[in-house]
């Protein structure tokens, strides 16, 4: 399973990357960043993610960033 690093900082909150995941990893944060938006997360409990790199392709903001695992 790959890892989704999204930096909270950079994102916006356009919801883009969550609607874009087809594994339903990505979520919504209940804290707020430093813009005072809600920025996406990474929820490996939710889903499993493939490494599709659609969030990564559809982020305006260029803050996510795909880790594949080295297990496999």
């Amino acid at each position: 399973m790959a890892k989704v690093e999204i930096s909270a900082s950079k994102c916006k909150g356009c919801k883009l990357c969550v609607e874009a995941c087809p594994q339903e990893c990505l979520v919504m944060s209940e804290g707020l960043n430093v813009r005072g938006v809600h920025p996406a997360k990474f929820d490996g409990t939710r889903g499993e993610c493939r490494a599709c790199m659609n969030c990564v392709l559809i982020c305006p903001d260029v803050a996510i960033e795909v880790l594949e695992d080295d297990d496999g």
